[in-house]
């Protein structure tokens, strides 16, 4: 989960702001025309649509999939949309912006969501939902390698990744290790896929999007689950009262009405109700 001086500070391929994809959601953006203001009095950065910006890929929150972007935080806020009588666009970004919140100040989204770990260092800059997702680490390995915790990784000599500057890379670190670091989650994957390394650490839920290929689940498993007492949240420009109260009735009316359920289990797995509940577990002390 991303940090402002870490967690998954997913950085892009592009090497400037201005090379970001426009990339629509499942549900599709309706034009250009009409007013920019929404139910609720909520104003848009484009008129008939709600601009999200977003980092790609991040699996199970948002990836392209069969040439749409999807996913549970893709899904979660179709519902914010639809409650404003508009569509979803997702906008492709370097996530450094996300940290300075520039796009929203800019006017280029009306939000960013991208399985952001709310933290008291990006408070300063944009403002969080309420919690839609409790979230913890994994330690992945591969089957071969002997390794059943964390400390194995070190006793057995054997190599620790993690995606740059996220929370698992800072986790790894506190704990005396110097991980091979990624620049995203595929290629965390990929390097445990080819040997680089052995186990990795990293967002849990990504771990059970991963797992549900045949081929992963058979090579891979989970060694360990890391407590660090991390929630998501949506983001807004400082003061956009309207539009975040608008994501909050949709995050608690999907967790009233069975919505929130229905695509946990859809994007991520089994439903665990402790992902949903408004206040984490308690954080390790080591947790950034």
């Amino acid at each position: 989960m991303i940090t402002l001086s870490g967690r998954r500070a997913r950085i892009l391929a592009a090497t400037t702001a201005a090379a970001a994809l426009v990339v629509v959601a499942g549900c599709t953006s309706s034009g250009n025309g009409g007013t920019k203001t929404a139910a609720g009095g909520v104003e848009l950065a484009k008129a008939g649509r709600l601009t999200t910006c977003t980092h790609l890929p991040y699996p199970p929150f948002q990836s392209e999939i069969d040439g749409k972007v999807q996913g549970f935080d893709v899904s979660m806020i179709d519902l914010v949309a639809k409650n404003l009588g508009v569509k979803q666009q997702i906008l492709d970004t370097p996530f450094e912006n996300f940290k300075t919140g520039a796009f929203l100040n800019s006017g280029e989204c009306d939000l960013a969501a991208a399985g952001m770990t709310i933290t008291a260092e990006r408070k300063k800059h944009v403002d969080f939902s309420d919690p839609y997702f409790n979230a913890t680490q994994a330690l992945l390995v591969a089957k071969s390698s002997g390794i059943t915790s964390l400390a194995d990784v070190k006793a057995k000599g054997k190599k620790l990744g993690a995606q740059a500057q996220t929370t698992g890379e800072d986790y790894a670190k506190s704990k005396g290790y110097d991980p091979v670091s990624f620049h995203s989650s595929d290629a965390v994957l990929n390097g445990l896929r080819t040997g680089q390394v052995q186990a990795v650490v990293i967002d849990y839920p990504v771990v059970q999007g991963w797992l549900k290929d045949k081929a992963n689940a058979a090579a891979f498993q989970v060694a360990a689950n890391i407590n660090t007492g991390e929630q998501y949240g949506f983001t807004v420009k400082k003061g956009n009262t309207k539009l975040l109260a608008a994501i909050n009735k949709a995050i608690a009316d999907a967790k009233a009405d069975g919505t929130y359920k229905k695509l946990y289990e859809q994007w991520i797995g089994p439903y665990d109700a402790t992902a949903a509940s408004p206040s984490a577990g308690a954080a390790s002390p080591s947790a950034s």
